[in-house]
């Protein structure tokens, strides 16, 4: 029973970090979440610590002058 119990807390909190509820067409969903990386969406990160030659060879050139 401990073990069936831990489980299916396990569980849960692995769908928690995978999906976030939201509404489409006036009903409750689940939706995937964003990829993060250290709690920071994907886009964002690159943003801030990537520098201008990966930019630019993996042709995010807007991106070069900010």
């Amino acid at each position: 029973m401990p073990a069936q119990k831990w489980a299916k807390k396990e569980a849960k909190a692995e769908r928690q970090k995978k999906y976030m509820w939201g509404f489409m067409n006036g009903k409750q969903v689940r939706i995937k979440r964003h990829p993060t990386i250290d709690g920071i969406e994907v886009d964002e990160y690159i943003q801030e610590n990537a520098d201008p030659m990966w930019l630019h060879q993996n042709g995010m050139w807007e991106d070069i002058l900010d």
